[in-house]
């Protein structure tokens, strides 16, 4: 558990999402891992199943391009299609365009816009930095979905 604490804390400053889906300690939340040789992670997913709908709140790939976020949302994807889940879906910030490239490629969908989303969930954790890839602002939430049936 610590290493998963230690991980969330590396990458996002602390183990809390706070997006406006609400407010999750991603080291509560069911997941998994991918570990290198050194048994240090290198990947991790965290979601959330709630009736019909599963929620992916976070996707983390050190080493990228080597198939680990695609496996992990892979994984993700089946555990949800087993729960009976009729839809998954995600948010990500207006600066994310990996993120957005990455998930429209598997085949999920520009949702909704939350305009000023980011700067609310400042509100309750200060560490969301301001600038985001290539110094874009960072303010608006983006919620991108999959049909599953």
């Amino acid at each position: 558990m610590n290493k998963i604490n230690d991980f969330f804390i590396k990458q996002w400053g602390s183990p809390e999402m706070v997006i406006s889906s609400g407010i999750f300690d991603c080291t509560a939340l069911e997941g998994y891992a991918v570990l290198n040789k050194n048994r240090e992670i290198i990947g991790y997913i965290s979601y959330v199943i709630k009736d019909s709908e599963c929620e992916i709140i976070s996707l983390d790939s050190i080493e990228e391009s080597k198939g680990i976020g695609t496996a992990l949302i892979q994984e993700v994807e089946h555990v949800a299609k087993e729960r009976s889940c009729q839809k998954i879906k995600l948010i990500t910030t207006n600066d994310n365009l990996h993120a957005f490239k990455f998930y429209q490629k598997r085949g999920y969908r520009l949702s909704a816009l939350f305009k000023g989303a980011v700067d609310r969930a400042r509100e309750q954790k200060p560490e969301i930095p301001q600038l985001g890839s290539d110094g874009i602002p960072i303010r608006d939430e983006i919620l991108l979905s999959k049909w599953l049936i």
